[in-house]
């Protein structure tokens, strides 16, 4: 299959990212990332998450980061709502998207939110019907997709029975995360053909985690498979849980530079995430995740 010529590069950072950072992250200094992205030109920002304080506290001033955000036409800005609480700050909050999220493992899924799949989609129903009611885009997240910490291998069968089951709540962008970063280059090609075999692949995207650093290939299998839109985050915010000291999300940079290195259009300035990604670091007083922006500031320095 031909690989697309654009492809929509979602940035995680603000929400995914920093959700993992221990030192609570100012207000501002999440509005400043959130607005310096935007600047970028992203089409789409996970910008915050409505969820109860007590289980992620860094994530509790999303209505203020909202409000406090410079919108920039032409960017979806998403919001995390797993009931309706959560949806009903977010539509306060005048989010574009509401994201939903379950689990291609039963295991993964008692464990993290103590319910089956089917009792977590029954969950999301309600939340669903009200995002459609007033209008606003829905997107669901598949963890653990490529592999599961307490089952192991996922059968590519079992991801496409969680989109067909997300299909019928009326999700308009479904995400197939590999949560621990365990998938390698085939099993992405199974189980994209899987999903793609019950959904428009126009409307699949690939959250890949570089735990074992192979996201960058991963991603070029789901682009080979048809799939055109990716998760990224800048500097490689986020880390794994399921695995001590090992990277979360593939660095936006590293993202970007093999898409523009492939003549592929994103809509997106590289060096001004680049100088972004390495702002984020230096004020979190963590090491710069990107290889391809530690490389570029590194010439720069040079020159």
């Amino acid at each position: 299959m031909a690989i697309a010529q654009h492809v929509k590069v979602v940035e995680v950072g603000p929400r995914d990212g920093l959700q993992n950072e221990k030192q609570f992250v100012p207000t501002e200094v999440k509005i400043e990332l959130i607005d310096r992205l935007s600047a970028a030109g992203f089409q789409n920002v996970e910008a915050a998450s409505f969820v109860s304080p007590k289980w992620v506290p860094q994530m509790a001033d999303g209505a203020q980061v909202m409000a406090g955000i410079k919108r920039r036409q032409g960017t979806v800005y998403s919001v995390l709502t797993p009931n309706l609480k959560g949806f009903e700050g977010a539509l306060a909050a005048k989010a574009d998207e509401v994201v939903i999220f379950g689990a291609a493992s039963e295991a993964f899924s008692q464990r993290n939110i103590n319910c089956s799949i089917a009792e977590s989609i029954e969950r999301f129903e309600p939340v669903a019907a009200a995002a459609k009611d007033a209008g606003l885009r829905l997107r669901a997240s598949i963890s653990c997709a490529l592999g599961c910490p307490y089952e192991g291998e996922i059968a590519p069968a079992a991801v496409a029975d969680v989109v067909k089951r997300m299909l019928a709540l009326g999700c308009d962008e479904i995400d197939i995360a590999d949560t621990i970063g365990v998938g390698t280059p085939r099993k992405v090609t199974a189980v994209m053909n899987a999903v793609s075999a019950v959904a428009d692949p126009a409307m699949l995207s690939a959250h890949f985690h570089d735990t074992y650093g192979m996201a960058l290939a991963n991603i070029l299998s789901a682009l080979e498979a048809g799939i055109a839109i990716v998760h990224s985050s800048a500097a490689g915010l986020g880390g794994c849980p399921y695995a001590k000291g090992a990277t979360g999300n593939v660095a936006t940079e590293d993202v970007l530079y093999m898409l523009h290195g492939m003549d592929i259009e994103t809509g997106i300035d590289l060096d001004q995430v680049i100088n972004t990604g390495q702002w984020i670091s230096d004020y979190l007083q963590r090491a710069n995740a990107s290889r391809a922006g530690k490389a570029i500031i590194t010439k720069r320095q040079a020159a």
